[in-house]
């Protein structure tokens, strides 16, 4: 990871250079858990505390799929979204991801026993997943919750 951000904060570092770099087997993610989404049945919303739901713990750095990219994480944020799924409201994003895994072969990853959250960033793209042709590692890029496809300019003009 060391290695990782040492690239990043250099002034000279090539798009290939970051392309070539080695990445993790894992990272740390703030994690829900499936077995855990009823753990506020009962309680008003008000009184949920999204700290208790909330795990730290080490992630498989995934492959990035098509379409997908794979982005390091420079900046991040907490948004509604991060505590609405923290507290399993409306509904679990469990739900959403195991249809989700449905659909295809490529997309059953998604559908696991945690979830890490997390839908505003900025960072700099590592690698690009098949047919991203707008996108090359080097870029800095902002992530954020809006539903567009990775390379449509709606949601990044």
């Amino acid at each position: 990871m060391d290695e990782i951000v040492e690239a990043l904060l250099s002034e000279d570092v090539l798009p290939e250079d970051l392309a070539a770099l080695p990445l993790p087997e894992a990272y740390r993610g703030n994690v829900v858990h499936r077995d855990e989404t009823g753990m506020f049945e009962g309680i008003p919303s008000a009184e949920k505390d999204p700290r208790k739901s909330l795990h730290l713990r080490e992630v498989p750095t995934p492959e990035p799929g098509p379409g997908e990219a794979l982005v390091a994480v420079m900046a991040s944020a907490i948004n509604y979204n991060t505590v609405w799924s923290s507290i399993f409201e409306p509904l679990p994003t469990f739900g959403f991801l195991e249809r989700y895994g449905r659909l295809s072969e490529l997309t059953r990853r998604h559908d696991l026993p945690y979830h890490v959250l997390g839908s505003d960033l900025a960072g700099v793209v590592l690698r690009t997943g098949p047919g991203v042709n707008r996108w090359k590692a080097g870029d800095r890029v902002v992530a954020h919750c809006l539903s567009v496809e990775l390379e449509s300019a709606d949601g990044h003009g």
